[in-house]
């Protein structure tokens, strides 16, 4: 009886199902409008398939649908969300400068609150974003800067002479360098954010963690049991409670009036200020003073700074051996303001005078921008272009890689010296150098980030000798999720130096200013 039942229902259950999807293609459609973009999309998924399944083909379709209109852009569908891809410099510029309630709400991945939290720095807006970009400023004061100079070139000497250890011992086979520049930006984020806060237990766990996050990254954002996005946002949570307690230690460090020696502790040293005042007014304690709301605001620190590096140092060494004129340049340019025998830093007085290798650093981070592009979300219909408005709800995807492109002179070519005298195509086409953002939320931590590129290329480029282990289509552009070689950067390596020098903290420490 129950199954003559259901199978009475079944016919009603597919014309409702047939109906839901009419619904949605005729939604796409509306929305989609004479943009280029799928005429048909798949119901529910969208293109979410394609897009896990081969990320670099996914959006190189939407370049090239973007590319064949002159409205500068392309739709396509992915869960749900009706999404529009900006190749169009001009257009990223009106997103980017229109992060606001009434505007484009930034959101720095399609699902970026579920795993995030809704309560993170890239998701705020106006007067309270402001006032904890001011909180974070002395984060990235010269001083501090010049701290983290010194713990990163350490980590880096370090990792470099592991590297040539395991290519001497896999030969004749390459090392693939992925995975290894990961690790290595993992322990500089590590020490530089939280120092002497975290054990090696803590360490650990806090790598598992990331990896975690960082699968759940690139997969379907189903929020299930046994799936990597719940994998995923479970791993963050435990990664903000890491943190938290890092903050808490810091805090009591910087109550006693220590000297900063990592970033956390440079943010502590005036919060506590800030707390004992409001306490001693009577007054409740200041805005983003919490333990857990700065963790979370590091997190995103984390995010930004972690996978971005990577990508950046291994487009480096992938650019720096397919372009040896270069290479001979920076070795020479580095010869002559700093040598590995004598021991020393790398101080803030060098990289200031490294001006060819700081050069090479922004046309790695042009030439290939690590991550490709910033999602917001459109928070109210909103006026794009004469003729069209975004609608609410969409994700839009401006892409500061199509942008390295665009104005700049041959923008094909890996060529450091357009960031050099007479030429200053960084100042001539600003605003198509949109590798760390523009608006409101541009990347505060910009000079810490070109500062870890310039210490990498310098010291590999005068320590170790490197070839690329190069096969067809090696340097293609892989998303994991920002880019690198497809290959995962496949290298040779071999000690260049008579002995790699033997640096260690000291009064080193502060010396010099970045």
């Amino acid at each position: 009886m129950m199954l003559d039942s259901l199978q009475l229902l079944v016919p009603y259950l597919v014309t409702i199902l047939a109906f839901l999807f009419l619904l949605e293609q005729i939604s796409y459609l509306r929305k989609r409008r004479l943009v280029p973009g799928p005429l048909i999309v798949f119901p529910v998924l969208g293109s979410a398939i394609r897009l896990v399944k081969d990320p670099t083909g996914f959006w190189n379709e939407q370049t090239r649908l973007a590319a064949s209109s002159p409205r500068g852009f392309s739709a396509n569908y992915l869960v749900g969300r009706f999404i529009l891809f900006i190749r169009d410099t001009e257009l990223s510029h009106k997103i980017f400068s229109n992060v606001r309630p009434d505007g484009f709400h930034l959101i720095g991945h399609p699902f970026g609150k579920k795993l995030f939290g809704e309560h993170n720095l890239i998701y705020m807006f106006g007067q309270d974003h402001k006032d904890l970009r001011r909180r974070i400023a002395p984060n990235f004061t010269l001083k501090a800067l010049s701290t983290y100079t010194a713990l990163q070139q350490i980590i880096i000497l370090n990792h470099l002479q592991r590297w040539v250890e395991l290519s001497s011992a896999a030969a004749p086979d390459p090392i693939a360098l992925r995975l290894l520049a990961r690790g290595m930006n993992l322990e500089t984020s590590q020490t530089v954010f939280a120092g002497p806060y975290l054990s090696p237990v803590h360490r650990d766990r806090f790598k598992k963690d990331y990896n975690l996050f960082n699968v759940g990254l690139m997969k379907l954002p189903f929020d299930l049991p046994g799936f990597a996005f719940r994998r995923a946002r479970y791993a963050v949570d435990r990664l903000v409670d890491t943190m938290s307690d890092c903050v808490r230690q810091s805090k009591a460090r910087m109550n006693l009036g220590q000297e900063p020696s990592c970033l956390i502790d440079f943010w502590m040293q005036e919060t506590v200020k800030d707390i004992a005042a409001a306490k001693e007014a009577g007054e409740s304690a200041p805005p983003q003073s919490g333990d857990r709301e700065i963790a979370g605001h590091l997190f995103d620190f984390l995010f930004a700074a972690q996978d971005a590096s990577t990508s950046s140092l291994l487009w480096a060494v992938t650019l720096l051996d397919s372009h040896p004129d270069v290479l001979t340049k920076v070795r020479e340019e580095v010869a002559g303001i700093w040598s590995p025998e004598s021991d020393a830093m790398i101080t803030g007085d060098h990289l200031r005078e490294m001006r060819y290798t700081e050069a090479v650093s922004r046309e790695v981070i042009r030439y290939r921008a690590p991550a490709t592009m910033v999602p917001h979300i459109a928070g109210v219909d909103f006026p794009l272009t004469e003729d069209y408005t975004v609608p609410k709800g969409t994700i839009v995807f401006p892409s500061v890689f199509e942008s390295s492109f665009q104005g700049f002179t041959e923008p094909d070519r890996f060529d450091p010296d357009r960031f050099i005298e007479p030429r200053q195509e960084d100042q001539l086409y600003k605003r198509n150098f949109l590798a760390f953002g523009a608006g409101p939320h541009q990347c505060v931590g910009q000079r810490y980030a070109l500062n870890q590129l310039m210490l990498f290329i310098a010291m590999f480029a005068a320590l170790v000798d490197f070839r690329r282990h190069r096969t067809t289509g090696c340097d293609d552009l892989m998303y994991v999720p920002t880019i690198c070689p497809k290959d995962d950067c496949k290298v040779f390596l071999s000690k260049r130096c008579a002995r790699f020098p033997s640096l260690s903290l000291g009064s080193d420490l502060h010396s010099g200013e970045n």
